[in-house]
């Protein structure tokens, strides 16, 4: 999925997600099944693909969403079969139409990248949609850039803001940041440059460490936009960002 928005200075970029590689679900509770859920997540936590793809697939043909999305991540990263994106993209539609918030979101980044399934982003929006309407704080924060950047949808900056703001107080970073730069931008908003602030400090300190160079932004972003405040203003930013606590909505 593209990255939307403005350069600053060819560095400040609006963060996105990329196709995420899923640990092996571990919260497979069907009491029917469990028994051999267990064996299957052993079987993967151990590296044994081959075994954990073979005790999943009946469970996914069955009609199991939990092994469904599980085997759609198998065949999205060859692990115990051959990498097949339209294979997962099989598995994580029938997952996604029992209501799977991860298969949903998965399914959503298929088709927005084109991997599997031809690229289209009003079928991305609308699995995004699912997502983020079961609080899935990933799928808000695409859903949102894909109204920023009009792909599948109308631009609209304000419906943007709504879903970074609903991603943002779940505590996601990326949203966070994103939401900073349309307060810094007044982009969807009134320009705010406390909250924009606020919301750059809180994406910098939740960005880990692995993402360095996106907390680098976020850190630039916030320093960029103080250099616009009065230390009164700055003060007022930073004890907001103390005082915030996520708000947690589902996923």
């Amino acid at each position: 999925m593209s990255v939307w928005g403005q350069d600053r200075k060819g560095t400040y970029r609006y963060l996105t997600f990329v196709l995420l590689t899923l640990l092996f679900s571990t919260s497979l509770a069907v009491s029917a099944y469990s028994g051999q859920y267990e064996d299957a997540d052993a079987a993967y936590e151990r590296g044994d693909y081959a075994t954990a793809y073979r005790l999943i697939k009946p469970m996914a043909e069955q009609g199991k969403a939990a092994a469904q999305f599980n085997l759609a991540l198998m065949y999205d990263n060859g692990q115990g079969v051959t990498k097949n994106y339209a294979e997962a993209v099989k598995w994580f539609r029938r997952a996604a139409e029992q209501g799977d918030a991860d298969a949903q979101f998965n399914l959503a980044l298929k088709y927005a990248k084109g991997q599997g399934v031809p690229q289209d982003y009003t079928e991305a929006m609308k699995w995004y949609r699912k997502a983020a309407e079961q609080g899935y704080a990933q799928a808000q924060n695409n859903l949102a850039l894909m109204y920023g950047d009009g792909k599948g949808v109308t631009k609209n900056y304000a419906e943007a803001v709504k879903w970074f703001r609903r991603a943002a107080e779940q505590g996601d970073a990326k949203a966070q940041n994103n939401l900073g730069i349309m307060y810094e931008e007044g982009q969807g908003v009134p320009q705010d440059y406390i909250l924009a602030h606020m919301w750059f400090n809180l994406a910098a300190s939740r960005l880990p460490a692995l993402e360095g160079e996106n907390r680098e932004q976020a850190v630039k972003s916030r320093d960029i936009t103080a250099s616009k405040m009065t230390p009164a203003q700055i003060a007022e930013a930073q004890r907001l960002a103390r005082e915030w606590k996520p708000k947690k909505e589902g996923k």
